[in-house]
């Protein structure tokens, strides 16, 4: 996962947390991983809290980027090359870092660099993870959309093998089937509705997901 610079802009070249992520299940209800790497180990911190102006802050919180085969790059959102917005922006890494916001629709990855250029002038890009959400649907983070970073209240999930859970379009329009929707996120086990059929590990205040089978 790196950045390049080319033309005065940053490319991102690869893209994480399109998909849900998987866990294992367990007990007598099943305890799932609904986030695609473990809890944050750390705190982290915004390299940008306002909108910085087109090429200022390279993906800024409420800059845009344009889609794009092999790379992401930077482009202000007037443009029709614009496909999705900033809508938080950490340094460091997802692992440990603070989490997107919940509707996040992808994540961009940003590998450290240090070009002849930059952002500030101080000829280093830092490492850090933008949470992007697309300027038109569909939006895979909504609850029910089947992908984003995160799983949330009104996501739905499958079995995928092996005592794992993905995530699955509640809709029925992915290639799985839903199999059980989450319905509320609770601090502890004991706090779901007794027709909880799957525990969902969620990331957050409420780290519990009670999964009710459809």
């Amino acid at each position: 996962m790196r950045a390049r610079w080319s033309a005065g802009v940053l490319g991102v070249l690869l893209v994480a947390g399109m998909a849900s992520g998987c866990g294992l299940l367990s007990g007598s209800g099943a305890a799932g991983d609904g986030a695609p790497s473990g809890p944050p180990t750390g705190g982290g911190t915004a390299a940008s809290a306002r909108p910085s102006g087109y090429g200022a802050v390279f993906l800024a919180v409420d800059e845009c980027s344009s889609f794009g085969t092999s790379s992401f790059t930077e482009v202000p959102c007037t443009s029709e090359r614009a496909a999705a917005r900033v809508v938080a922006r950490f340094d460091g890494t997802v692992a440990q870092g603070p989490l997107c916001p919940a509707t996040t629709d992808f994540v961009l990855h940003i590998s450290e660099q240090s070009p002849s250029s930059d952002e500030d002038g101080d000829g280093t890009v830092p490492q850090g993870y933008a949470c992007m959400r697309n300027l038109e649907p569909p939006h895979p983070g909504d609850p029910g959309g089947g992908g984003g970073p995160r799983t949330i209240v009104g996501d739905c999930v499958y079995g995928s093998g092996d005592g794992q859970v993905r995530e699955t379009a509640c809709d029925g329009s992915g290639k799985r089937k839903p199999q059980y929707e989450v319905v509320k996120a609770a601090a502890t086990r004991g706090a779901c509705p007794r027709d909880t059929a799957l525990y969902v590990r969620l990331r957050g205040t409420d780290p519990v997901g009670c999964a009710r089978r459809l």
